[in-house]
């Protein structure tokens, strides 16, 4: 049992891998980067 949740973590591990990989491949770290800094600037009270 121990060797099937090991295997399952694993192939977790590298199905999350990929798709921070695809999503950095289709420039979605731009858009969450200014989103964050859309909801800081509105929490904050600047904008």
């Amino acid at each position: 049992m121990l060797k099937h949740r090991t295997a399952a973590q694993l192939f977790l591990l590298a199905v999350g891998i990929a798709m921070i990989g695809f999503g950095l491949w289709r420039g979605e770290a731009d858009t969450v980067l200014s989103k964050a800094i859309r909801l800081c600037m509105e929490c904050v009270g600047i904008g």
